[in-house]
């Protein structure tokens, strides 16, 4: 029987280390331990949920935790160490998990290496991919344009195909029907980017109302308190009653809408695999977009524009995410049926090189076909 140790920092990490584990399980017979949250730790006990602790967000929250982080690497390299586990399979979770590699290459520690959801090194830090072909023995991309990529420093690589597939697929409903009069406003799940980026959705709400008075708006908020915030700034800027505010029901919206504004991250990927002709903000402080400008080496920041390598969906960035921008992109999907299709037929042809589903279990094979020697 193979043991592996996994670490996975985040709640997505622990969503897809969940279901990787349970691919595993049916693979064949693993012991199993590591770092997770609580769905891992369902799968098995010898998961230690440390999310409260590891999910943090942003440079000054990490620098704030550094001697936490610090204890906790040294911890795992050595419960790593007197394990000895076959292998080790890192998800995601860069800022910790490359670390981690570094420091088990270095002192000694000669199981497998494996990662699984590459970290967005392309984006940032292409000089890491040499290090990482030295430290890891494979690594598992859930974006077929990571494979060549990585191969090409030699470090073994397989493409999986998107989980993000198999889960769309279970939340398409048929008995949907997409409404061209309802605009998405879909400012993310945190509370940061609700207050930087909805104001100038209903900004963009109102303008289009003077434009086409026939047009209803619908939100999501991830969480009840959430949901109460986006629905004090929807009365706050007299727009009750036009803008309906929902609770949990991102995909519901992205299946009805006929056109919607959606903020940078997960949710770009979600509305293309759910068919929603959109426009792509984002807003940050403007130092951390001065420093971004200087470390991004992509010429997008969203995923669909970098996987076809061109602008398919309009990125409406800084100075361009306001009310007016975001209310000039809106205004011309409206006004045009035949740019709404064809946003939605190149989105589609994105969406299919994401695989045809099996993530999960696509990885669950490869990490299991290293020991079949």
């Amino acid at each position: 029987m193979n043991s592996l140790f996994l670490v996975s920092g985040e709640i997505s990490g622990d969503t897809h280390g969940s279901a990787l584990l349970r691919a595993l399980a049916v693979s064949g017979e693993w012991q199993f331990a590591g770092l997770g949250g609580p769905r891992m730790q369902e799968v098995s006990g010898e998961i230690e949920n440390w999310l409260d602790e590891a999910a943090v967000l942003g440079l000054w929250e990490v620098l704030k935790k550094y001697g936490y982080f610090k204890n906790k690497l040294n911890e795992t390299v050595s419960g790593i160490l007197r394990r000895k586990p076959d292998g080790v399979v890192l998800i995601d979770y860069p800022g910790f998990n490359l670390r981690l590699a570094k420091r088990l290459r270095k002192e000694g520690y000669r199981g497998k290496l494996i990662y699984y959801i590459s970290p967005q090194v392309w984006a940032w830090k292409k000089g890491r991919i040499k290090s990482m072909s030295e430290w890891l023995d494979i690594m598992i991309c859930i974006f077929p344009f990571e494979k060549k990529l990585y191969e090409g420093s030699g470090l073994v690589t397989q493409f999986s195909g998107h989980p993000l597939v198999d889960e769309m697929g279970k939340l398409k409903n048929d008995s949907l029907v997409r409404d061209s009069k309802l605009v998405a406003l879909l400012p993310g799940s945190r509370e940061r980017e609700i207050e930087k980026l909805f104001p100038p959705m209903l900004g963009a709400a109102a303008s289009l109302l003077k434009q086409f008075s026939d047009l209803s708006f619908a939100t999501s908020g991830a969480t009840p308190a959430l949901a109460k915030r986006l629905k004090g700034m929807v009365r706050e800027a007299g727009l009750s009653g036009l803008v309906e505010v929902g609770e949990s029901n991102s995909h519901d919206i992205m299946q009805t809408a006929g056109v919607g504004v959606v903020a940078s991250g997960t949710a770009t990927l979600e509305a293309a695999c759910l068919g929603l002709p959109y426009c792509l903000t984002y807003k940050v402080a403007w130092l951390t977009a001065v420093a971004a400008r200087r470390l991004m080496q992509v010429n997008y920041l969203g995923i669909v524009n970098i996987m076809a390598d061109r602008e398919v969906v309009t990125e409406l960035l800084q100075d361009r995410a306001s009310a007016e921008g975001i209310a000039e992109a809106l205004a011309d999907l409206l006004s045009s049926k035949d740019k709404r299709s064809q946003l939605q037929s190149d989105l589609a042809e994105v969406v299919t090189t994401l695989g045809g589903g099996g993530a999960h279990e696509n990885a669950a094979r490869f990490i299991s076909h290293l020991w079949e020697n």
